[in-house]
């Protein structure tokens, strides 16, 4: 779970104990969360956008090499431990260290964890891409074959082929570190 989905779970229900002009800040060296409560304007809950994908990894340092070999940018990294972060993820208590991975618009999040306590229970890595559950994120790129020769040359797997779909989009799924998936998309009108 990221800081901010645990900072905003945390906020959520500390909030209801704020009078109308209070606020809750909750800020680490990663991040900065404020929550303001209006009671005077509740309204219905709206989504409002998707904050970050989870990636649980053994080595955190390897994993922000691969990601970063790709195009991401490390945001932050920290440790999130206690019984507080357990009551969260339902784990009890916990210590794990994340990095936030955030790709070069800005927008989207990978949270890469290793946890220290408790150990991992299962490991899905090298199950097939038509397997139950989480499997892959996809990345848009913008030269395919330049980024799948340096992931290879770093020790990645590409899965089946590099294929043209309906010259749309080149599509492929690669292998990185510790055997995650990952898919590569480069949209075909980008290149002339």
């Amino acid at each position: 779970m990221s800081l901010i989905a645990l900072a905003y779970t945390a906020s959520e229900t500390m909030k209801n104990n704020l009078t109308e002009t209070e606020n809750l800040k909750i800020e680490n060296d990663s991040f900065k969360y404020t929550v303001t409560q209006n009671k005077a304007k509740m309204t219905k809950n709206r989504l409002l956008r998707m904050d970050n994908v989870g990636i649980v990894v053994e080595s955190l340092d390897n994993a922000i090499a691969f990601f970063t070999e790709i195009g991401l940018r490390l945001e932050g990294r920290s440790t999130i431990e206690g019984e507080w972060a357990g009551r969260v993820t339902g784990l009890g208590t916990q210590s794990v260290e994340i990095a936030m991975m955030v790709t070069p618009d800005g927008y989207s999040r990978l949270e890469l964890s290793r946890f220290i306590t408790p150990a991992t229970r299962s490991d899905h890595r090298s199950a097939p891409v038509n397997s139950l559950g989480y499997l892959r994120v996809m990345f848009a790129v913008d030269n395919i074959d330049e980024l799948v020769s340096r992931l290879i040359k770093q020790g990645a797997e590409l899965v089946g082929e590099v294929v043209n779909y309906k010259n749309i989009y080149r599509l492929c799924y690669i292998r990185g570190t510790e055997g995650i998936l990952i898919g590569l998309a480069e949209e075909q009108s980008l290149n002339y």
